[in-house]
């Protein structure tokens, strides 16, 4: 997910359709919008960054630690099911130069507020969409073991049971 800007309930959303999917990790790839958000994320297998419009306190750092949460300092390189896996907001320069190496199976990123899914030679670039200022609200479910991609759209109040 990406560009929750703040909206907690957004985010609470949009874990419930990840979850009905049966996401078992979860990526935050920025704009998270401050502590309220992460704590919809806590207690869960997750990892974020910050983006262009987050401004972290230093006070927030002992809130995210005690949420479970690793503080990140910058862009974040995980190996996930034996996958390299770059994040990013999408604002860095750095991404850009990560793409281009060709040393990751998966970069991740947000900040367009648009969706989008390509391939860098053997990288692939994923953007999530937008939980904030986006037509269509989108998370992404990403199979490692089948590189299967799927965008899920989150409305509010959605309840993923009913049909």
């Amino acid at each position: 997910m990406a560009d929750s800007h703040g909206r907690g309930q957004r985010v609470r959303d949009a874990l419930r359709v990840l979850d009905a999917a049966g996401a078992e990790a979860f990526i935050h790839c920025g704009d998270v919008g401050g502590p309220e958000v992460l704590e919809e994320l806590a207690g869960r297998r997750c990892w974020f960054v910050w983006g262009n419009t987050d401004f972290p306190r230093p006070a927030w750092r002992s809130q995210v630690e005690a949420l479970g949460l690793p503080w990140p300092d910058g862009p974040l390189e995980l190996q996930l099911a034996g996958k390299r896996i770059a994040v990013y907001h999408g604002h860095e320069p750095a991404m850009n130069r990560a793409i281009r190496a060709g040393t990751f199976d998966y970069v991740l990123h947000g900040h367009t507020h648009r969706r989008s899914d390509r391939r860098a030679a053997a990288t692939r670039v994923i953007n999530p969409g937008a939980l904030h200022r986006a037509a269509v609200h989108t998370v992404a479910l990403l199979d490692l073991a089948t590189d299967d991609l799927r965008f899920l759209p989150v409305t509010m109040g959605e309840d993923p049971c009913e049909d």
